[in-house]
Protein backbone atom coordinates (compact mmCIF):
# COMPACT_ATOMS: atom_id res chain seq x y z
CA UNK A 1 0.00 0.00 0.00
CA UNK A 2 1.02 3.34 -0.77
CA UNK A 3 -0.97 7.03 0.12
CA UNK A 4 1.00 10.19 -1.46
CA UNK A 5 -0.77 13.42 -0.04
CA UNK A 6 -0.13 16.31 -0.48
CA UNK A 7 -3.50 18.68 0.17
CA UNK A 8 -4.69 22.14 2.02
CA UNK A 9 -8.34 23.17 3.06
CA UNK A 10 -9.82 25.59 4.99
CA UNK A 11 -12.98 25.45 7.42
CA UNK A 12 -14.74 27.25 9.37
CA UNK A 13 -16.11 30.90 9.77
CA UNK A 14 -15.00 34.80 8.63
CA UNK A 15 -14.20 35.16 12.69
CA UNK A 16 -12.23 31.61 12.76
CA UNK A 17 -10.68 29.19 10.33
CA UNK A 18 -8.37 26.06 10.67
CA UNK A 19 -6.29 25.84 7.79
CA UNK A 20 -4.79 21.90 7.34
CA UNK A 21 -1.99 21.77 5.16
CA UNK A 22 -0.71 18.05 5.10
CA UNK A 23 1.93 16.51 2.96
CA UNK A 24 3.13 13.03 3.83
CA UNK A 25 4.49 9.96 2.04
CA UNK A 26 3.93 5.60 3.40
CA UNK A 27 4.22 2.93 1.69
CA UNK A 28 3.62 1.13 5.17
CA UNK A 29 1.12 -1.97 5.80
CA UNK A 30 -0.06 0.32 9.61
CA UNK A 31 0.34 4.13 9.50
CA UNK A 32 -0.30 5.69 12.35
CA UNK A 33 -1.42 9.74 12.18
CA UNK A 34 -1.30 11.13 16.33
CA UNK A 35 -1.10 14.19 17.58
CA UNK A 36 -3.57 16.39 19.68
CA UNK A 37 -7.61 17.12 19.91
CA UNK A 38 -8.14 19.51 17.09
CA UNK A 39 -5.13 19.02 15.27
CA UNK A 40 -6.80 17.97 12.16
CA UNK A 41 -6.53 14.63 12.33
CA UNK A 42 -9.77 13.68 11.48
CA UNK A 43 -9.99 16.36 8.49
CA UNK A 44 -7.15 14.67 7.08
CA UNK A 45 -8.53 10.81 7.52
CA UNK A 46 -12.10 12.37 5.97
CA UNK A 47 -9.81 13.94 2.98
CA UNK A 48 -8.19 10.06 2.29
CA UNK A 49 -11.91 8.07 1.94
CA UNK A 50 -13.03 11.08 -0.21
CA UNK A 51 -15.76 12.39 2.73
CA UNK A 52 -14.30 16.07 2.53
CA UNK A 53 -13.29 17.69 -0.71
CA UNK A 54 -9.63 19.95 -0.07
CA UNK A 55 -9.18 23.34 -1.51
CA UNK A 56 -5.82 22.66 -2.97
CA UNK A 57 -3.58 19.70 -3.86
CA UNK A 58 -3.38 16.33 -4.62
CA UNK A 59 -4.41 12.48 -3.19
CA UNK A 60 -2.72 9.27 -4.66
CA UNK A 61 -3.67 5.65 -3.80
CA UNK A 62 -1.11 3.16 -5.37
CA UNK A 63 -0.23 5.13 -8.02
CA UNK A 64 -4.10 5.72 -8.65
CA UNK A 65 -4.92 9.66 -8.37
CA UNK A 66 -8.01 9.99 -5.85
CA UNK A 67 -7.98 13.72 -6.20
CA UNK A 68 -6.00 16.44 -8.20
CA UNK A 69 -7.62 19.97 -7.76
CA UNK A 70 -5.38 20.68 -10.44
CA UNK A 71 -6.88 18.58 -12.90
CA UNK A 72 -10.04 18.61 -11.39
CA UNK A 73 -10.43 15.15 -10.18
CA UNK A 74 -12.48 13.53 -7.11
CA UNK A 75 -13.09 9.72 -7.40
CA UNK A 76 -16.08 9.53 -5.04
CA UNK A 77 -16.01 8.05 -1.33
CA UNK A 78 -17.61 4.55 -2.52
CA UNK A 79 -15.24 4.30 -6.00
CA UNK A 80 -12.38 4.52 -3.72
CA UNK A 81 -13.04 1.32 -1.59
CA UNK A 82 -11.94 1.66 1.45
CA UNK A 83 -13.47 0.53 4.85
CA UNK A 84 -14.01 3.50 7.08
CA UNK A 85 -14.72 3.03 10.75
CA UNK A 86 -16.15 6.11 12.62
CA UNK A 87 -15.12 7.60 16.03
CA UNK A 88 -18.47 6.82 17.10
CA UNK A 89 -19.40 3.44 15.09
CA UNK A 90 -22.61 5.49 13.06
CA UNK A 91 -24.29 2.53 13.31
CA UNK A 92 -28.07 2.88 12.08
CA UNK A 93 -30.05 2.65 15.63
CA UNK A 94 -33.57 1.18 13.62
CA UNK A 95 -31.42 -1.83 12.50
CA UNK A 96 -30.13 -5.10 14.12
CA UNK A 97 -26.98 -6.42 13.22
CA UNK A 98 -26.97 -7.96 10.44
CA UNK A 99 -28.74 -5.19 8.51
CA UNK A 100 -25.94 -3.14 10.18
CA UNK A 101 -23.24 -5.44 8.31
CA UNK A 102 -25.34 -5.54 4.61
CA UNK A 103 -25.93 -1.73 4.44
CA UNK A 104 -22.20 -2.09 3.57
CA UNK A 105 -23.15 -3.75 0.54
CA UNK A 106 -25.74 -1.50 -0.19
CA UNK A 107 -25.62 0.77 -3.54
CA UNK A 108 -28.88 2.23 -2.65
CA UNK A 109 -30.64 4.21 0.22
CA UNK A 110 -32.96 1.53 0.95
CA UNK A 111 -32.37 -0.81 4.18
CA UNK A 112 -31.26 -4.23 3.80
CA UNK A 113 -34.18 -6.90 5.03
CA UNK A 114 -34.28 -8.20 8.59
CA UNK A 115 -32.54 -11.25 7.48
CA UNK A 116 -30.03 -10.21 5.16
CA UNK A 117 -27.13 -12.51 4.21
CA UNK A 118 -24.75 -13.38 1.72
CA UNK A 119 -21.36 -15.40 2.00
CA UNK A 120 -19.67 -11.47 2.51
CA UNK A 121 -21.97 -10.86 5.71
CA UNK A 122 -22.64 -14.43 7.29
CA UNK A 123 -18.34 -14.22 6.59
CA UNK A 124 -17.60 -11.14 9.00
CA UNK A 125 -20.66 -12.22 11.24
CA UNK A 126 -18.82 -15.70 12.09
CA UNK A 127 -15.58 -14.22 11.82
CA UNK A 128 -16.45 -10.89 14.33
CA UNK A 129 -18.17 -13.55 16.64
CA UNK A 130 -21.76 -11.30 15.98
CA UNK A 131 -23.89 -14.42 15.26
CA UNK A 132 -25.57 -15.03 18.07
CA UNK A 133 -26.64 -11.03 18.42
CA UNK A 134 -27.22 -10.78 14.47
CA UNK A 135 -31.09 -9.63 15.06
CA UNK A 136 -30.05 -7.23 17.91
CA UNK A 137 -29.79 -3.53 17.54
CA UNK A 138 -27.21 -1.90 18.56
CA UNK A 139 -28.58 -0.24 21.94
CA UNK A 140 -28.78 -4.28 22.97
CA UNK A 141 -24.58 -4.69 22.76
CA UNK A 142 -21.87 -3.45 24.83
CA UNK A 143 -19.49 -0.87 23.18
CA UNK A 144 -17.09 -3.95 21.96
CA UNK A 145 -19.71 -5.61 20.06
CA UNK A 146 -21.03 -2.25 18.42
CA UNK A 147 -17.42 -1.40 17.47
CA UNK A 148 -17.07 -5.44 15.72
CA UNK A 149 -20.45 -4.50 14.02
CA UNK A 150 -18.83 -1.22 12.79
CA UNK A 151 -15.89 -2.91 11.72
CA UNK A 152 -17.86 -5.92 10.16
CA UNK A 153 -19.92 -3.33 8.12
CA UNK A 154 -16.28 -1.38 7.03
CA UNK A 155 -14.62 -4.95 5.58
CA UNK A 156 -18.00 -6.56 4.05
CA UNK A 157 -17.28 -5.31 1.24
CA UNK A 158 -13.85 -6.00 0.25
CA UNK A 159 -11.92 -2.70 0.76
CA UNK A 160 -8.36 -2.25 -0.36
CA UNK A 161 -7.23 0.10 2.71
CA UNK A 162 -9.46 0.61 6.26
CA UNK A 163 -9.51 3.49 7.74
CA UNK A 164 -10.07 4.00 11.38
CA UNK A 165 -10.83 7.37 13.22
CA UNK A 166 -9.73 6.68 16.93
CA UNK A 167 -11.14 3.37 16.72
CA UNK A 168 -10.93 2.52 20.92
CA UNK A 169 -12.33 6.09 22.05
CA UNK A 170 -15.47 5.09 23.32
CA UNK A 171 -14.59 2.01 25.44
CA UNK A 172 -13.26 1.78 28.36
CA UNK A 173 -9.71 1.18 29.61
CA UNK A 174 -9.75 -2.75 30.30
CA UNK A 175 -12.39 -3.23 27.14
CA UNK A 176 -10.07 -1.29 25.13
CA UNK A 177 -6.59 -2.88 25.68
CA UNK A 178 -9.01 -7.06 24.70
CA UNK A 179 -10.01 -4.70 21.51
CA UNK A 180 -6.42 -3.43 20.63
CA UNK A 181 -5.37 -6.97 20.70
CA UNK A 182 -8.62 -8.53 18.85
CA UNK A 183 -7.95 -5.95 16.18
CA UNK A 184 -4.05 -6.57 15.90
CA UNK A 185 -5.06 -10.64 15.54
CA UNK A 186 -7.55 -10.00 12.67
CA UNK A 187 -5.45 -7.46 10.82
CA UNK A 188 -2.65 -9.83 11.04
CA UNK A 189 -5.19 -12.76 9.57
CA UNK A 190 -6.49 -10.54 6.62
CA UNK A 191 -3.62 -8.75 5.33
CA UNK A 192 -5.76 -5.17 5.29
CA UNK A 193 -3.38 -2.09 5.51
CA UNK A 194 -4.76 0.37 7.80
CA UNK A 195 -4.47 4.33 8.32
CA UNK A 196 -5.12 4.86 11.81
CA UNK A 197 -5.84 8.26 13.80
CA UNK A 198 -5.34 8.31 17.48
CA UNK A 199 -4.21 11.23 20.60
CA UNK A 200 -3.26 7.52 22.64
CA UNK A 201 0.40 6.34 22.52
CA UNK A 202 -0.91 3.18 23.32
CA UNK A 203 -2.46 2.76 19.72
CA UNK A 204 1.46 3.64 18.39
CA UNK A 205 2.53 0.97 20.60
CA UNK A 206 0.28 -1.46 18.88
CA UNK A 207 -0.11 -0.49 15.36
CA UNK A 208 1.86 2.46 14.48
CA UNK A 209 4.78 0.56 11.66
CA UNK A 210 5.05 4.25 10.18
CA UNK A 211 3.85 7.01 12.52
CA UNK A 212 3.05 11.08 11.65
CA UNK A 213 2.43 13.40 14.20
CA UNK A 214 -0.17 16.21 13.86
CA UNK A 215 -0.11 19.67 15.16
CA UNK A 216 -2.27 22.77 14.15
CA UNK A 217 -3.23 21.32 10.67
CA UNK A 218 0.65 19.97 9.69
CA UNK A 219 2.33 17.27 10.04
CA UNK A 220 5.97 17.46 12.26
CA UNK A 221 8.81 15.84 12.98
CA UNK A 222 9.03 14.23 16.06
CA UNK A 223 11.26 11.57 17.79
CA UNK A 224 8.89 9.69 19.43
CA UNK A 225 5.02 8.65 20.57
CA UNK A 226 3.72 11.90 22.42
CA UNK A 227 3.61 11.39 26.26
CA UNK A 228 1.74 14.98 26.50
CA UNK A 229 0.22 16.91 23.66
Amino acid sequence: MSFSVDIAKSVGGTRRRFELRVAFETTARRTVIYGPSGAGKSLTLQALAGLLVPDRGRILFDGETLFDAAARVHVPARARRFGYLFQDYALFPGLNVRQNVAFGLSTGLRNPPGDAGGPAVERWLDALQLREVALQRPAELSGGQRQRVALARALVNEPRALLLDEPFSALDPELRQRTRGELDRLLTAIGIPIVMITHDPDDIEWFGEQTLYLRDGGIHDRASPPGAP
